[in-house]
């Protein structure tokens, strides 16, 4: 899933980036502050490798540039959005994204500003002696509050598509809110230290010297320099907001179009307007766990009309829809602006689960499929109490399911007294080899089965098995709520018909010559046999296996030959 997080526009992978950047850089000042709760050493130790870097010539450049980046993306982000319905997450994280912005002028102003344009050695005494018991001191202690929770809600947002992260949430909540607590009591603890120190006027002027405190010129020229970045944030934002109202002005000239969703309403939505978006503003659920930003799949949708008049996918969101494996007609939500109305399907419920069955929903894949059948079943249970059938049927599939699902197998369905399994591994190979080692299971499970039916004095199991190879498609097929995933193909009708030549053929099993190649066994002819099956034109080739324990010797003599073979001379 590590690629996953970086699916996207590039606009959204900057902006990802740049976000870490600024996350370390306000991690390491958190850290530097709660490092005076362990010694004045510890403080200056961390304060003087932190300095090192952001005050480098490459490290302000990446600062700076990550903090642009950052800032301007955001907003045009805000500034494209059709709807400020959102859930509240999202929301706290744009009001607090622009409040940083506001608030930070003043600190970078006084203090590198002040050491880049007045020289002040801006050690944390300088910082402290600046805004301790002021408005400003709650001021900066609120900045830190709020770029820390803003920065922790992006993390979350971005990283909560993995599995290890969901896992790590109750111990990083932990340390989310011990971090800056530690940081603000450094903060006081040191703050304190200092105004007891600049109470003695000697103390003071030592101080000042050691802080080359700047005069009332020096202070009337960062509060000069203040206040012209401070017109510059508000001009940005002013700009900002402009053009979202021009947007919205736009988009409300311009003929509406509608958007049709299969299972749910029709609803009239604006040009250019995302559907993710309309789905937002008109109340229509829709999932889109990364918050519509492109990193995952869950808000796509399956266009079942006006397809040809939609713009194409950028790269990024067909990399992520051939990264699920989605068919030419889905589309991401989050990314595709209709120009004309559309017939929409939601793959995923609102609670992020599968809708209901729609055929876009297959899946095709190359797998190996089992069938079995207990042989004579009509004759043996015949007379018998239907319960003591069912206890008998239980007995049997308890003993022959485990082998099946310790290899990686699944019964995708009981039919009476046989079975349907399939093992839906990464690779055909994988899946071949996975069926085969089910079969030699069975075949020692089937032998204590029958070991302890002859002790209770009944007759041994007989049964057959046939395997095949081959493409399937699997997908949920069934009524709305009432639809299981199973699959279906030729290589389910090929896996059966197998099952049943074992009967007249007196063998266990037959396995279809494309497992076992892709198994990468290649049994003697002798073993070999060649089968016409109905619905199929050319004859199958599939290796007759009388006893199931056969099928261990024959994979073990595969193996010597193999080693042998690639032996050194």
């Amino acid at each position: 899933m590590a690629h996953a997080i970086w699916r996207g526009s590039w606009a959204t992978r900057v902006r990802i980036a740049s976000g870490l950047i600024l996350m370390v850089y306000l991690t390491l000042h958190i850290l530097n502050l709660a490092a005076v709760l362990i010694s004045p050493a510890a403080y200056d130790a961390v304060q003087s490798a932190r300095l090192a870097v952001i005050r480098s010539g490459t490290g302000t450049a990446v600062i700076g540039v990550a903090l642009a980046a950052h800032v301007l993306l955001s907003l045009g982000k805000v500034v494209v959005a059709r709807t400020f319905r959102m859930p509240l997450s999202q929301w706290a994280q744009v009001l607090l994204g622009l409040a940083i912005p506001i608030l930070l002028i003043d600190h970078l102003i006084y203090t590198r500003g002040a050491h880049e344009m007045l020289g002040v050695n801006t050690m944390f005494g300088y910082v402290t002696r600046l805004i301790w018991d002021t408005g400003d001191g709650w001021g900066q202690a609120a900045l830190l509050i709020i770029a820390w929770v803003h920065g922790c809600i992006g993390l979350h947002m971005w990283l909560r598509l993995t599995a290890w992260w969901r896992k790590a949430v109750p111990w990083l909540i932990g340390v989310g809110v011990v971090l800056p607590v530690l940081a603000l009591l450094g903060f006081v603890t040191f703050a304190r230290v200092i105004d007891g120190l600049l109470s003695n006027p000697r103390g003071e002027a030592v101080a000042h010297a050691a802080w080359n405190w700047p005069d009332p010129a020096g202070f009337g020229q960062l509060a000069a320099a203040s206040d012209r970045a401070n017109m510059v944030v508000w001009a940005v934002l002013a700009i900002a907001v402009a053009a979202f109202l021009l947007r919205r002005a736009v988009a409300a000239i311009a003929r509406p179009i509608r958007i049709h969703y299969v299972d749910g309403p029709s609803v009239r939505a604006p040009r250019g307007q995302t559907i993710l978006e309309t789905s937002q503003s008109s109340g229509v659920a829709h999932t889109a766990l990364c918050g519509g930003r492109g990193r995952c799949t869950t808000c796509r949708v399956i266009i079942e009309d006006g397809l040809e008049d939609l713009p194409p996918p950028s790269e990024a969101e067909a990399r992520s829809l051939a990264a699920v494996g989605a068919p030419p007609n889905a589309r991401l939500a989050c990314q595709v602006r209709p120009r004309s109305s559309v017939r929409v399907f939601r793959v995923f419920d609102r609670d992020g689960q599968r809708s209901r069955a729609h055929a876009s929903q297959g899946k095709e894949a190359q797998l190996a499929v089992l069938f079995l059948d207990m042989r004579g079943f009509t004759a043996r249970t015949d007379g018998q109490l239907p319960y003591d059938v069912v206890h008998l049927l239980n007995r049997f599939f308890d003993e022959i399911v485990p082998p099946i699902n310790a290899a990686g197998g699944t019964v995708d369905k009981y039919m009476g007294d046989g079975l349907m399994a399939v093992f839906e591994l990464p690779s055909a190979a994988a899946s071949a080899r996975a069926a085969l080692t089910a079969i030699e299971g069975i075949g020692a499970a089937l032998a204590d089965f029958n070991a302890r039916l002859a002790r209770e004095g009944s007759a041994p199991v007989a049964i057959g098995i046939g395997v095949h190879l081959g493409n399937v498609v699997l997908g949920e097929i069934g009524a709305a709520g009432q639809a299981p995933r199973t699959l279906i193909g030729d290589t389910v009708n090929i896996a059966s018909r197998l099952e049943s030549e074992t009967k007249g053929r007196g063998a266990q099993a037959l396995v279809s010559i494309d497992a076992l190649h892709a198994a990468g066994l290649t049994p003697p002819d002798d073993a070999m046999v060649s089968l016409s099956l109905r619905g199929r034109e050319a004859p199958l080739d599939a290796l007759l296996v009388k006893d199931l324990t056969d099928m261990t010797h024959t994979r073990q003599r595969d193996a010597k030959a193999s080693a042998e073979a690639s032996a050194p001379a």
